[in-house]
């Protein structure tokens, strides 16, 4: 399957001279869906992974799946204030502003290894503030997924050491 087929461009969001990748549409094509999940769980069928951490909010819909078929822990990172009981957070740049995630402290298990899971990886600042939580909490990064990475912002700077692996690779337009 060609997975950027399935992929919404929309020029100009969420400001002028971004294109923006919207994976949503993947989710309206269940053939597409389907294909993500297979991929996904084909990338990971030798690699040990005790939980999966999904990033808010697409996140959550690729590693649900995923955690649920391989009976897997799920974590959910989420946005600052959204979570009730007692969180670790991390801050950090966005490719367009700044951010803080939160995770249930008692949620990340020490020792164990944590597949992180978003839909996007742009400047990857996201998923290396999810890896210093797991780190903070002595736990182990298994490895990073994504369905798309856009190379042309420098993502595997910062996160090249926990192999992120993606299914399409945007360059810049």
């Amino acid at each position: 399957m060609d997975i950027d087929k399935a992929i919404r461009k929309i020029p100009d969001f969420p400001k002028p001279g971004i294109l923006f990748y919207d994976v949503t549409s993947i989710f309206t094509d269940p053939e597409a869906f389907q294909f993500v999940l297979d991929r996904m769980n084909d990338l990971y069928r030798d690699i040990e992974v005790d939980g999966v951490i999904a990033i808010e909010s697409r996140g959550f819909i690729v590693g649900a799946p995923f955690a649920l078929k391989r009976s897997l822990p799920l974590v959910l990172a989420r946005k600052k204030g959204k979570l009730p009981g007692e969180t670790i957070k991390q801050s950090y740049s966005l490719e367009y502003g700044e951010a803080t995630l939160e995770i249930h402290k008692s949620d990340l298990t020490p020792g164990k290894k944590w597949l992180i899971v978003d839909d996007l990886i742009a400047t990857g600042g996201t998923l290396k503030a999810v890896a210093a939580m797991v780190e903070e909490q002595r736990a182990e990064v298994a490895g990073i997924f994504s369905i798309i990475g856009l190379t042309f912002l420098n993502y595997m700077e910062g996160i090249k050491r926990y192999d992120p692996k993606t299914l399409i690779n945007y360059q810049g337009e």
